[in-house]
């Protein structure tokens, strides 16, 4: 990413109010700027494969094609875009089945604005962002007596333990490669092979999970 160039962001929610408050915030830090609204997940989807943005803040609960199913389908697509939930919902499986779906962040309507553009930078440069309120309520979701409660229980080499550890900072793979001076590629592969042996799907799990069995990380 380009720091001298704003960070192009698409809201997709089906209420024209909270858009047009979100839109004004935006408005207000010269870092971003607001490339489109949608009112629901069709629209949304079509305005993202046109327009690319860089980041993605969509609303659970729409008419329709609801948040989750908009969140599939642009994942399933060839977007980069940083994909944040952005809903009124802080129940626990719209959380974890936001995640798992691959979300990049879940972020409650009822934080303060400040809040809000601080997470939107966060998520903007591909770091996990999450409603801190709601990171105790992943971590007991996560509680699963199939699941390892140490690194060394999962079997984790100490070069998976070192990059789950960098994950669990908020670093990108393009930062955690940068750290440990080795390509995006193979962070790639010892992310995949460390989410696998710690029985997770997704890196804010991993994040989640090392933060509560690894608290010396």
């Amino acid at each position: 990413m380009n720091s001298e160039q704003p960070i192009s962001i698409l809201i997709i929610d089906d209420h024209p109010l909270f858009r047009k408050g979100l839109g004004d915030l935006i408005g207000m830090d010269s870092t971003l700027r607001l490339v489109a609204e949608a009112s629901s997940g069709e629209e949304g989807l079509a305005k993202a494969l046109e327009l690319r943005p860089e980041l993605i803040l969509l609303d659970l609960n729409m008419k329709g094609m609801d948040g989750l199913a908009t969140l599939k389908a642009l994942k399933q697509t060839d977007l980069e875009s940083y994909v944040v939930m952005l809903t009124v919902s802080n129940n626990e499986s719209d959380v974890t089945d936001a995640l798992r779906l691959g979300a990049d962040g879940y972020l409650l309507k009822d934080m303060e604005p400040e809040s809000v553009l601080e997470h939107i930078q966060i998520a903007a440069s591909g770091r996990l962002s999450i409603t801190e309120s709601l990171t105790e309520l992943l971590a007991r979701a996560l509680r699963d007596d199939g699941r390892p409660k140490t690194p060394n229980e999962a079997g984790l080499t100490n070069r998976e333990e070192e990059i789950l550890n960098l994950i669990a900072t908020g670093m990108s793979n393009k930062q955690i490669a940068r750290e440990l001076d080795i390509t995006e590629g193979t962070i790639k592969v010892h992310v995949k092979h460390l989410l696998k042996k710690l029985n997770l799907r997704t890196r804010l799990e991993a994040a989640v999970w090392c933060t509560k069995n690894n608290p010396e990380s």
